[in-house]
């Protein structure tokens, strides 16, 4: 087993992914940067400045997952940082402005099959993932779980103040199960000191959105890595962002 730590960050060939795996590089972790696409991941790992690697890696695909935990195993020897990051937020053309995709993927609108994608990709996958990477992370001293979530998916912010409230999707319900996943993993691993935690990244300008968001890559990063760096003393269970805890 290798003595340098080794994260995992899914969907990271682009955009907060990216990011994050370029910044844990910085940070000493030998990064595996997780993609669909092997050639796209080994291109972003060719430009991160560190020791980072391409392992090809769909969400959505057993075999995929296995396929990644062995090789993890066999090559790496150790896993303490999951960074689950893939995710997808609209199914169709990649120039339909954001309002339409937000009108497309109201759940009075959505088709069940695109519900079951969204949920396979943003739910079902982390979860098995998570699960298929349990035995190296609790081999770790000090294993860490960040799932991305998304403020716009607080339950307890859409209430009848928030005037995006008409707009909660298919995207956001999603993104809520993933929270709540999150805490599951939380209780059951606390005995173990793995600690898990969603980190809200912001709203930020990738491809997710048509990269119409405020903040840049760099910004929305920064809260994740964070959090997969915290110590012994950090939380787990919690969902925050930059400016702090937020509310279920």
């Amino acid at each position: 087993m290798q003595k340098t730590r080794v994260a995992l960050v899914t969907g990271a060939n682009s955009g907060i992914g990216r990011q994050v795996a370029k910044e844990l590089a910085g940070h000493g972790y030998t990064v595996l940067v997780g993609s669909r696409d092997l050639g796209r991941g080994e291109a972003a790992a060719a430009e991160i400045d560190g020791d980072a690697h391409a392992v090809q890696l769909d969400v959505t695909d057993e075999a995929s997952i296995a396929a990644a935990a062995q090789r993890i195993r066999n090559e790496f020897g150790r896993l303490d940082v999951l960074v689950n990051n893939a995710g997808i937020s609209f199914v169709g053309d990649a120039d339909t402005p954001l309002e339409e995709r937000a009108r497309q993927g109201l759940l009075t609108e959505v088709s069940p099959d695109v519900v079951r994608q969204f949920f396979e990709t943003n739910v079902i996958g982390p979860i098995a993932l998570t699960q298929a990477l349990l035995p190296l992370l609790r081999e770790a001293p000090a294993a860490r779980i960040v799932n991305v979530g998304s403020s716009g998916s607080s339950l307890t912010l859409n209430d009848e103040s928030n005037p995006q409230r008409s707009m909660f999707g298919i995207y956001p319900t999603s993104k809520s199960a993933l929270h709540a996943a999150t805490l599951g993993f939380a209780t059951a691993l606390e005995p173990t000191g793995i600690k898990v935690n969603v980190a809200d990244p912001g709203f930020t300008a990738t491809a997710l959105n048509n990269f119409q968001g405020t903040k840049t890559v760099e910004e929305g990063a920064r809260h994740i890595v964070k959090m997969a760096l915290i110590g012994p003393d950090g939380p787990t269970g919690t969902f925050s962002g930059d400016d702090g805890p937020l509310p279920w």
